[in-house]
């Protein structure tokens, strides 16, 4: 690392020593203790929809009405604004690992006192400041699992974290379900529902105590020597754990070094060099924030009120809503790096409400039973989460890496300002009225917020699947290198002229294929493989990444580079073991630390380079090489021939 003076830049490998290592478990510590924050706010809203109704009986313990509970949700969702706004700001000065364990303390002595409520504003006051914890969170939390998760593991480790929102509202419900029962006293059982939370927080906050602080946040602000200790360390594990030798990092990275970087100059990012992107934010943070906030809040008032759903059966129905959710984004997500952003989030926004339109529709014609009403609720949501979750993931990629987790604070407490306080709010003034047609009304009012998210995103989206971040937006901080590595060879060339004739040739090769490569995707994106290509209109150069490529990042051809690599160990294995069993391969080349799904593509990737084939019987063998028995040396017609889906 080379540090120097005036403009205080820092020239720094971290970033890359970062991205490149294999997935271990180091990361799923980060998933497990960074990533639980959605499971404790999916617990927060589920536990509060399964238990309106107790909340409302008589002998309860405490006076609320269904307006109550829907102005308390409102309460929850401005404490988490405020929240995010506040601790965002304090998160990046003080760092990312202080604040994410101060806003979980937070939550869990808010969650536990609110256990202890028996008047109205006592109940508000304690869902505030849960609230305040949960938002906290969100600035910490996203803003971390971006700098310490591998670049090209990174968009779906992100899904799945948001997905786990659902897991938090399962484990809600089915806790609600005995916790409801005949078993507890009308005014205990709820009060447990809410303590369930603090012991959740207390096991999350033990896992969190051996995350390090982000080196990414350490090296800008002045720290590049701790950085430096922290990322030796995980390193070191990663290569005891896996028992090979890491590959060399990419190219240093060079930034300006600041304490904090105020929310006027993320305003005035956001408003003078992506406004397209700013409106987008906000667009889909209310579609979201309204339809979510305002339904899931009150789901189980609904099914009571309206259905004659019994108290103690509402979280039987909140358990299969939660698991329809998940599902969303489970299923659905691989699509958003295949088929594409833009196609996949305008299409779960704009499906959803047609789904919800249609709802309203038959409840306002009587059409509906509880059963018939919660299918259409379910579907609804099994489209729209997978789109929701996409809110967060594309304010995390559209704009700088320094303005990372203000902006997301940024537009999360404006996006759910607006969407997630007034849904709520006017949801629950409706079920008050007993009027059918007025909760439709809501369910229209909620479809048309996010059927302006997914016209938003037709128009102004950015096609970001398989673009580093820094393609996506370019650090504020980074040093303006492109004048000085214009007119002069990149490290890269110079090592490669200095290669013997065969290393060059086999560089030559590892080129061609990688072109090939590249042109058989553009092939089956003009075939209608995909109508949307990756990226923003194209490869952008970042000044950041020192030793330009021209008008290819850097991070694509590492990237690029990273996939032949382990192409070749597929191909290697196969040549030196012959007929080998899928899993054995697997097996054979370590594909496990590659990080999720990059084995199956790199077996796919050699088969379509006619490098490799696949029998039916699973079984792959290298290219021209006999089969053996059992096979006949065919390739199957049905998918194996490019690596199938394992």
């Amino acid at each position: 690392m080379t540090t120097t003076t005036g403009m205080k830049t820092v020239a720094t490998h971290v970033p890359a020593r970062l991205d490149r290592l294999p997935w271990s478990r180091f990361h799923w510590r980060i998933v497990i203790g960074l990533g639980s924050v959605w499971i404790l706010d999916g617990l927060e809203v589920t536990i509060v929809g399964a238990v309106a109704s107790r909340m409302t009986e008589k002998g309860s313990g405490i006076s609320l009405t269904s307006a109550d509970i829907g102005i308390a949700a409102a309460i929850y969702v401005a404490g988490a604004c405020f929240g995010a706004l506040v601790f965002g700001r304090l998160t990046d000065r003080f760092g990312r690992k202080k604040l994410f364990m101060i806003t979980l303390g937070i939550y869990i002595i808010a969650t536990v006192a609110t256990a202890f409520s028996q008047l109205t504003w006592y109940f508000f006051l304690a869902r505030f400041i849960t609230g305040m914890g949960i938002g906290g969170e969100y600035a910490a939390i996203n803003s971390a699992i971006d700098e310490l998760i591998p670049s090209r593991n990174r968009g779906q480790v992100d899904l799945a974290i948001n997905g786990s929102y659902w897991v938090g509202s399962a484990i809600g419900s089915l806790a609600a379900v005995g916790l409801l029962s005949g078993a507890f006293a009308v005014d205990l059982g709820w009060r447990l529902a809410f303590g369930l939370g603090g012991i959740l927080g207390l096991g999350i906050m033990v896992v969190r105590r051996n995350v390090p602080e982000s080196p990414r946040w350490l090296f800008i602000h002045g720290r590049e020597e701790e950085a430096e200790r922290i990322v030796d360390h995980i390193e070191a594990e990663v290569r005891r754990e896996t028992g090979r030798k890491l590959p060399e990092p990419g190219e240093a990275i060079t930034i300006r070094q600041r304490q904090v970087i105020p929310f006027v100059e993320i305003a005035r990012t956001a408003v003078q060099r992506y406004p397209r992107r700013a409106i987008l934010g906000l667009a889909l943070f209310i579609g979201q924030a309204f339809l979510y906030n305002a339904i899931v809040f009150d789901l189980g008032t609904i099914l009571s009120g309206f259905f004659g759903v019994s108290s103690g059966s509402v979280p039987y129905f909140m358990a299969i809503f939660a698991g329809a959710n998940f599902l969303g984004p489970l299923l659905l997500g691989r699509l958003f790096d295949t088929v594409g952003r833009k196609p996949m989030i305008a299409g779960t926004y704009l499906g959803s409400a047609g789904v919800a339109a249609a709802l309203a529709i038959l409840l306002m014609n009587n059409s509906l039973t509880a059963w018939w009403f919660f299918l259409l609720v379910s579907v609804t949501f099994f489209v729209a989460s997978a789109g929701a979750s996409s809110a967060y993931l594309t304010v995390s990629e559209v704009f700088p890496m320094e303005t990372r987790a203000l902006s997301i604070s940024l537009f999360f407490a404006i996006g759910t300002a607006v969407g997630g306080i007034t849904g709520p709010a006017l949801f629950g003034q409706f079920i008050q009225s007993g009027n059918k047609n007025l909760v439709a009304l809501g369910f229209i009012v909620g479809a048309a917020a996010m059927a302006l998210g997914g016209l938003v995103e037709v128009f102004f989206g950015v096609r970001a699947e398989r673009q580093s971040l820094e393609n996506i937006a370019t650090p504020l901080t980074a040093e303006e290198a492109e004048a000085e590595w214009r007119n002069k060879p990149s490290p890269q060339a110079e090592r490669d002229r200095a290669r013997p004739e065969e290393d060059r040739r086999e560089a030559r090769h590892r080129d061609e294929r990688i072109a090939g490569r590249r042109a058989r995707r553009r092939e089956r994106e003009e075939t209608g493989g995909r109508k949307y290509r990756p990226g923003p209109g194209g490869s952008f150069y970042s000044p950041g990444l020192v030793g330009s490529m021209g008008k290819t990042s850097r991070s694509s051809a590492a990237a690029e580079r990273a996939l032949d690599e382990e192409i070749e160990k597929v191909v290697k294995i196969l040549e030196k073991r012959g007929p080998t069993e899928r899993e054995e391969l697997e097996k054979a080349v370590e594909g496990k630390s590659w990080g999720p799904g990059r084995f199956r593509k790199a077996l796919r990737e050699a088969v379509r380079e006619s490098r490799a084939e696949g029998r039916p019987d699973g079984v792959y063998v290298r290219a021209g090489q006999s089969s053996g028995p059992g096979g006949g040396g065919e390739t199957s017609e049905d998918g194996r021939r490019d690596g199938g889906d394992g």
